[in-house]
């Protein structure tokens, strides 16, 4: 297998033994980017020949940085140093940082080269990546068909092969939608777990950092480099609660298959496996938190927002701070006890396959919103309470489209799910590649 067809952590050994350099690995990469990229929409930049100028120090310089010299592409919600981010959106102005975010300045430190910034919808409002003025970002599996969103770039670049792992972020659905939709694996960390990338403390926060990658593997090692220290894995047997229905969405038949085989594989292997229902949960329930999270950018020109970000704005400006707080408190005093009752829960990650491109009427705000929100069904509640939770690919639907399962748990028990997504990664491999595949 070509090193750059390999995971992050797999190509990291690859380049400490010198068997590609990192200059080698970041042009091959920037060759990928330029021959599917076209097709793809991933990258809103390419920082070529900075890549190229980092990743040969990195040459003259080993390190035994983790990542040293591995690429990697940054979402065009976070800030790198002399770039600018246009958060997805025609009504931001590109706004030029002089230094890394907190997230940027980990992954710098773990000894990533950054390739570029890679598509996100407006502000990462909606669950799809098809901002206004730019093409849509496009499924390598089915490129008529959404990767998801909002890190829709970065898993399209992922699955494609055109970088081995990419960041992401969470504030709903937004690493596991797209990790679902893609056949990756995202993480969405416990709150607090990842520091806030702006260096806010909010302990009410429902977004965090992340990435998406192609192994269980990765998915573990971002999480050391990005995060604090969390347990390790509890030792079993487990009690894992199943949940396959929620009443805001119909779960596919193939889906709810893909959960059967992985409710066997737990079974075998000794775990006490519980079927349960979820709480009752709505969208309106959700929606004030994410309205006044919305609300609260100061520096929009709303008149060039996208109908969805302007509606959803609009309304959170008359929300009083403390009702908003007192709606997520409620929520999560719903939610928890059916979390933390258990080791893990296992859930779909969405409950269909990708939609089309275009499939959405994006010109109404409050229908459209309605509409994409329930891709975020499964997700959202976990964003609400805090909890971590991942997405871990279970095999592909009858229309040759990817699947994932949900994996959550009590507050730090990352290693735990990993653990759980690594025999179902091992006993449900996908076992096919993409039709864009930029792989050897």
């Amino acid at each position: 297998m070509h090193p750059l067809d390999l995971g992050a952590v797999a190509l990291a050994g690859a380049i400490r033994r010198r068997d590609i350099s990192s200059e080698e690995a970041v042009a091959g990469c920037l060759q990928r980017v330029a021959a599917h990229d076209p097709t793809l929409g991933a990258f809103v930049q390419v920082h070529a020949a900075a890549a190229l100028k980092v990743a040969r120090a990195k040459d003259r310089s080993p390190s035994d940085a983790p990542f040293h010299g591995v690429p990697i592409a940054i979402k065009d919600l976070n800030f790198i140093r002399f770039r600018t981010t246009r958060f997805g959106s025609q009504a931001m102005p590109a706004i030029w940082s002089p230094m890394d975010d907190v997230t940027v300045s980990r992954l710098r430190k773990a000894g990533f080269v950054l390739l570029g910034k890679t598509a996100t919808s407006e502000l990462g409002v909606v669950p799809i990546t098809e901002p206004a003025g730019q093409a849509p970002t496009r499924n390598p599996w089915d490129p008529e068909r959404s990767p998801g969103g909002s890190s829709g770039g970065a898993a399209a670049a992922v699955a494609a092969a055109l970088l081995p792992v990419a960041h992401g972020s969470d504030g709903g659905g937004s690493i596991r939608i797209p990790a679902s939709f893609c056949g990756l694996v995202g993480l969405k960390a416990t709150r607090g777990t990842i520091p806030n990338h702006l260096g806010l403390r909010d302990p009410t926060l429902i977004y965090t950092c992340g990435a998406l990658a192609r192994t269980v593997e990765d998915a573990g090692a971002m999480l050391t480099v990005q995060g604090k220290p969390v347990p390790e894995a509890k030792p079993g047997p487990l009690h894992i609660r199943v949940v396959r229905d929620v009443p805001l969405v119909t779960t596919d038949p193939d889906v709810a298959a893909a959960l059967d085989r992985a409710v066997r594989l737990f079974t075998e292997a000794g775990h006490t496996v519980e079927e349960t229902t979820a709480p009752a949960g709505t969208v309106d329930d959700f929606l004030p938190i994410w309205q006044q999270l919305f609300a609260q950018i100061k520096i929009m020109r709303w008149g060039r927002a996208e109908p969805v970000t302007r509606w959803l704005g609009e309304g959170g400006k008359g929300l009083d701070g403390a009702f908003v707080r007192q709606r997520q408190a409620d929520l999560t005093a719903r939610w928890s006890p059916w979390i933390d009752g258990c080791d893990a829960l296992l859930t779909p990650t969405v409950s269909a396959s990708p939609p089309r491109i275009g499939q959405y009427d994006s010109t109404d705000g409050e229908r459209y919103f309605r509409e994409v929100a329930l891709l975020g069904a499964w997700t959202a509640p976990f964003n609400i309470t805090g909890h971590p939770a991942l997405s871990v690919p279970a095999g592909l639907d009858r229309l040759g489209l990817p699947m994932g399962l949900q994996l959550a748990g009590p507050m730090h028990s990352e290693r735990t799910l990993l653990a759980l997504a690594g025999a179902i990664e091992a006993a449900m491999a996908v076992g096919s590649r993409p039709k864009v595949w930029a792989g050897a």
